[in-house]
């Protein structure tokens, strides 16, 4: 009998990654290899990389080098490389790296099951091999882009907007549910542009009321939501379906009229306002998730007080920064980097303490109220779990003290926060 090859994933960079690898995992589970979490217990290891900004690019690289020093070792036999670090700089790396037996590039299952002797099973192309916990899973409802933001080179990795089919979408939930999946999170480069190219209009609406029919499924989460020529209709689906997080991730990248115009983003300042004045006005209970990128070629000290001045008025429940990274090939690359490096850290730091406190005071007006709670985890003294205000790996976290009786994992519960710090919240089951 021959024996099964062992083959190890490495996935690295966001969650639209997370869900290549477990359509991969699920290939390789189907082809019946042996599948090894840990990639020392390898003889082909896997490593879908990021190439999105030079931090995610450098953690590539130093993850392909550990790999190619236990290959000689003699740990490892094969490496494959695979992603969009891989699709971005495929020959470059095949003349620095050349340990690595084969490069490929995003979604390529086929030629990575060819050459482990096995095949495409395109019936189990819905199907994945989850790594997150269960009971939560990402669903990516499209992939690449059409927006021109100069900084982005995710259309030079990941092609332009293609929309999966609201069926086939459907198809994939009813697996997840099936499987235990309790919170679907919508991904995508950018969801509300979701549906344009096969329906000829925008409408993810539509996409979550059918997949809210599904049943198991409680929460329906949405992320990368682009603010430009936001849905109208989203805003209703949202506010009056009870099983859609009353959450938004829009990433808003500024607010100086300047800059927005620089990065070609498609919205000025005030549209921008606007926009969030009516999701708060219409959608009750709101918690609005927002990124910034500080330090992009052109910002003065006063484009940024812009941007504290901002942060401080809209006190948004949960944000997060990047500070500006030069890409090749990107309309921003011929800027240069004009902002200093230790500038760009210092405005970053100062960004993240404006909204320290207004999370800390955000977390206060919960003390005393009583909130559903998906529990995920024990960890020492704690059970830890989250809100509809949280979304995994990004926010805080719901913690309750073990000894609050017996609690299932991955079942939501009541509980009453008692008290909280700068990000997370502390509660007893009601």
């Amino acid at each position: 009998m021959k024996t099964r090859e062992k083959v190890s994933v490495i996935t690295l960079g966001c969650s639209k990654n997370t869900v290549d690898s477990e359509r991969l995992l699920r290939q390789l589970q189907a082809n019946n290899l042996d599948l090894r979490p840990n990639p020392s217990e390898a003889d082909t290891v896997i490593i879908n990389t990021c190439g999105f900004i030079e931090a995610a690019k450098e953690e590539s690289i130093n993850t392909i080098l550990t790999a190619v020093a236990n290959k000689n070792s003699g740990l490892t036999k094969r490496i494959f490389v695979a992603g969009c670090l891989s699709q971005r700089y495929k020959n470059e790396l095949q003349n620095e790296i050349p340990e690595v037996n084969l490069y490929f590039g995003t979604e390529d299952y086929k030629r990575i099951l060819n050459e482990l002797g096995g095949e495409l099973k395109k019936n189990l192309l819905g199907e994945r091999l989850i790594s997150t916990p269960s009971h939560t899973a990402y669903l990516k409802i499209s992939e690449g882009c059409d927006h021109p933001c100069t900084f982005c080179a995710i259309p030079i990795m990941r092609g332009l907007h293609r929309s999966k089919s609201i069926e086939e979408l459907v198809e994939e939930t009813k697996y997840l549910a099936e499987n235990n999946t309790k919170e679907l999170v919508l991904i995508a480069q950018d969801t509300t542009d979701y549906g344009k190219d096969l329906y000829f209009k925008r409408n993810i609406s539509q996409l979550i009321n059918k997949l809210s029919e599904v049943n198991g499924i409680e929460w329906i989460r949405l992320m990368y939501a682009y603010p430009s020529r936001f849905p109208d209709d989203l805003i209703d689906e949202i506010k009056n379906n009870e099983k859609v997080c009353n959450y938004i991730d829009i990433p808003l990248q500024h607010i100086s009229d300047n800059i927005l115009k620089s990065m070609r983003r498609g919205i000025s300042g005030n549209q921008t306002r606007k926009l969030l004045a009516k999701l708060r006005e219409r959608i009750p209970e709101l918690v609005l998730r927002t990124t910034f990128i500080v330090g992009y070629p052109g910002e003065t000290e006063r484009e940024f007080k812009e941007l504290c001045d901002f942060v401080e008025e809209f006190k948004f429940e949960k944000m997060g920064t990047f500070t500006y990274s030069m890409e090749e090939n990107t309309e921003s690359y011929t800027l240069g980097d004009p902002v200093h490096e230790e500038i760009k850290k210092e405005r970053q730091n100062r960004l993240m303490e404006i909204q320290r406190e207004i999370s800390a005071e955000k977390n206060r007006e919960l003390v005393g109220k009583e909130l559903k709670v998906l529990v995920e985890a024990l960890e020492g003294d704690f059970y830890i779990g989250r809100t509809f205000r949280d979304a995994s790996e990004v926010d805080g976290e719901v913690l309750i003290s073990a000894d609050n009786g017996r609690i299932s994992l991955g079942n939501f519960y009541n509980a009453i926060v008692y008290d909280s710090n700068e990000y997370d919240l502390f509660a007893k089951i009601n």
